[in-house]
């Protein structure tokens, strides 16, 4: 069978500092549950098993985990089902309908306002990394700007995130909402910056 990722590549992706919860890993799991059934859900477990992370269902919901295993699922989902960057958005999506820690802020992001101030907090409690805060943002012109700060991980993760934002978004304002990344640190910007439209 063909290498999925290299021993180098997978030293580097380890070494990414910070820590994701749980949570944010299992939710991966449950995607690709859906798109792949329990076959291919396998499959990929196999695969990062023999890489040295533990099986899904050994992963503690509120425990911590290294970004690195995070950032893992997605290369190997896109590597060993040629997942695009649309499939990736649509993780993210489905992410923000299925999270725990979402469902726990939605009993006070009743309002963009509140949720523009929320979105700090709730980064913390996914990430022991990067910031992410409403630097800018209009009911009445209907967008609004989020910028991520020191968080380099991979650039599926950004697709992740545009699903993510915009979903939680759509859930607050009540509209379809759109989401570009303007900036990104992988395109050389200091930053990640998100353009959200509804």
């Amino acid at each position: 069978m063909k290498e999925i990722i290299s021993k180098k590549e997978l030293d580097e992706l380890m070494k990414t500092k910070g820590k994701t919860i749980g949570v944010a890993i299992r939710e991966h799991k449950e995607f690709i549950l859906k798109e792949k059934g329990a076959e291919g859900l396998k499959k990929l477990e196999d695969i990062i098993v023999g890489l040295g992370c533990p099986e899904y269902r050994k992963i503690k919901a509120m425990s911590f985990y290294p970004v690195g295993f995070y950032a893992l699922t997605l290369i190997v989902a896109k590597r060993l089902f040629n997942f695009d960057d649309k499939k990736f958005e649509e993780m993210g999506r489905f992410n923000a309908k299925l999270s725990i820690i979402f469902r726990f802020f939605m009993r006070f992001l009743v309002s963009l306002d509140r949720a523009a101030k929320g979105v700090s907090t709730m980064w913390r409690r996914y990430y022991t990394v990067g910031s992410l805060r409403t630097i800018e943002y209009d009911e009445q012109k209907r967008y609004a700007i989020l910028r991520l700060e020191n968080f380099n991980l991979h650039p599926l993760h950004c697709q992740v995130s545009k699903g993510y934002f915009s979903t939680i978004l759509k859930i607050v304002v009540k509209n379809p909402v759109t989401c570009q990344e303007k900036k990104c640190v992988h395109r050389g910007d200091e930053y990640h910056e998100f353009l959200l439209k509804w």
